[in-house]
């Protein structure tokens, strides 16, 4: 009896992510590369494995998908490269093998001798949170250290410096710091400011809607540097812990 002949069958892999197209959902880059590129190149494919599912796209008209997920390693370093040394980008790969584990040492140095990260789009972006943060500032009684609700909250006497410091977890274990009450600290100017804790945490910050977006969980360490580099008061400086104020000072 002879043998049966076996056709081999082409497999279809995602150009994003080099996975089956079946399971490009199940990776942090769905909505950003692999859906984009699904939807482009194998409309009828991605229609039967995702119905109508509209693929998310920036605010603007562009057709750029908005980010999900921070820069990679690698990413950031290639920005960096592209912003002041284009000519080293070719490299990077050697750099992070290299610099495997130091790869914070390597940024801090980078910030340090050419300048401030490029601002990685998905902090530009913002946070649905963010307007909650700064409903919350006008709620808090910093002599009382304590959050006030309800209508006592409207008879809060206005005070000269108030600086609320939150951590908003993004993307499973992707955390960013917001600095929300930096001016009103006398003689600070939100653009330095946020430079300054770029240099500190090796990682990108921006500045939106007078608040300071810090890549990276860095809440205490936020609140301290605000204190000795800042010169702001322990009791002026508040950590949201969960929607509850905590005043840095005790």
């Amino acid at each position: 009896m002879a043998a049966d002949i076996v056709t081999p069958q082409a497999a279809l892999y995602c150009d994003a992510c080099g996975m089956p197209p079946e399971y490009c959902s199940y990776g942090p880059d769905f909505e950003t590369h692999c859906a984009p590129w699904l939807k482009s190149n194998h409309p009828r494919l991605f229609a039967a494995l995702h119905g109508n599912k509209t693929v998310k796209e920036s605010a603007d008209d562009g057709g750029e998908p908005a980010p999900t997920a921070p820069w990679t390693t690698r990413e950031r370093l290639t920005a960096f490269y592209t912003e002041y040394m284009p000519e080293k980008v070719e490299g990077i790969d050697a750099i992070l093998d290299k610099y495997a584990g130091k790869e914070d040492k390597l940024f801090a140095a980078l910030v340090k001798k050419y300048g401030p990260e490029p601002e990685d789009p998905y902090y530009a972006a913002g946070s649905d949170s963010e307007d909650d943060v700064a409903e919350k500032m006008g709620e808090l009684d910093v002599g009382s250290k304590k959050k006030r609700r309800g209508a006592a909250a409207k008879k809060v006497n206005k005070v000269d410096t108030r600086v609320i410091v939150q951590k908003i977890s993004r993307n499973r274990k992707k955390a960013v710091t917001h600095v929300v009450g930096m001016d009103t600290v006398p003689g600070v100017k939100l653009k330095e400011a946020s430079k300054a804790f770029s240099k500190r945490f090796a990682g990108s910050s921006s500045v939106k809607d007078k608040e300071i977006i810090i890549q990276g969980d860095h809440l205490e360490e936020v609140a301290e540097m605000i204190v000795n580099k800042f010169g702001v008061s322990e009791d002026a400086v508040f950590l949201d812990l969960d929607g509850e104020f905590v005043c840095f000072g005790g």
